[in-house]
């Protein structure tokens, strides 16, 4: 892909996060999943981190290197039309130059947007102070435009997800980061772990820009949160889990019945998988 086709895919994935219809991510791991994905018409590609982690054995939270996670969301971007955004965790690394090698390495792969998360590892002491995160976000966009794509930064912090800090501070504190990393250069801001409809609520109206909320167990519908004014909302490593899940139930079904019945519910034709990966594109 050229430089000038990146951008205005790029334009295309921002102007997705402003209406009239909030932007659903059923996030792919691979070039099949994304292919599937972009068949069923959805306009853009999201990846996961910990789903595309998960197929070389590493568990999340940037385990995996940087050019093994990019050279997925390479091989997908090369596969579909729609634009793609890369989760590139916290961005592999710690200073500011390290954010600017990922940025080159994003464009690179051929995607047009990059979630950065503003923790490096599992617990809340990993959290990257705010001034550091709002300087690195600063340099993601200053990088972006040097190199003429203008990638669709999407925020992330993990107050709610891990959760980090007292309960009752966690609504303040995310408001805080959100507005901030918005007012750094970030086009979408996703508050992770976040369920109560309430407060989802309050977060739309709070942060005053696209807010991303992540597919969770127990959540509103798809047009509910759309209703309530979420321009984004994602599945995460949602989708890959469940078919392990499944996976796990026709091992298991296998093991224990000697039946096989659950491997043929729902399956994709062996044929279509082949036209699916056959497909030139054009």
């Amino acid at each position: 892909m050229n430089l000038q086709a990146q951008a205005l895919k790029a334009e295309q994935l921002r102007k997705l996060h402003r209406g009239p219809r909030m932007l659903v991510l059923p996030n792919a791991w691979d070039v099949i999943s994304a292919r599937i994905v972009e068949e069923l018409g959805f306009p853009a590609i999201a990846t996961t981190s910990a789903g595309i982690a998960a197929t070389f054995g590493y568990p999340d939270g940037q385990k995996i290197s940087r050019e093994e996670m990019l050279g997925v969301v390479a091989r997908i971007a090369k596969a579909v039309h729609v634009p793609v955004t890369a989760d590139v965790e916290a961005g592999y690394g710690v200073t500011i130059d390290d954010m600017t090698q990922t940025v080159k390495a994003v464009v690179a792969a051929g995607a047009v947007g990059m979630n950065l998360e503003d923790v490096t590892g599992s617990d809340e002491d990993s959290q990257v102070g705010l001034a550091l995160q709002v300087e690195k976000i600063r340099a993601i966009r200053k990088a972006t435009e040097s190199l003429g794509v203008p990638l669709v930064l999407n925020a992330r912090t993990d107050i709610y997800l891990i959760p980090i800090g007292a309960a009752e501070t966690r609504f303040d504190r995310t408001v805080e980061r959100l507005r901030a990393y918005r007012d750094a250069g970030a086009d979408c801001l996703f508050a992770p772990g976040l369920k109560d409809t309430d407060t989802i609520a309050k977060l739309v109206r709070a942060v005053d820009g696209p807010l991303n909320i992540l597919l969770m167990p127990g959540m509103l519908t798809l047009r509910e949160l759309e209703n309530m004014g979420v321009a984004r909302a994602s599945a995460g490593s949602g989708v890959m889990r469940a078919t392990l899940g499944l996976t796990r139930r026709i091992a298991k079904e296998m093991l224990e019945a000697g039946t096989y019945a659950s491997m043929l519910e729902g399956t994709v034709p062996f044929a279509e998988v082949n036209e699916l990966l056959a497909r030139e594109k054009s």
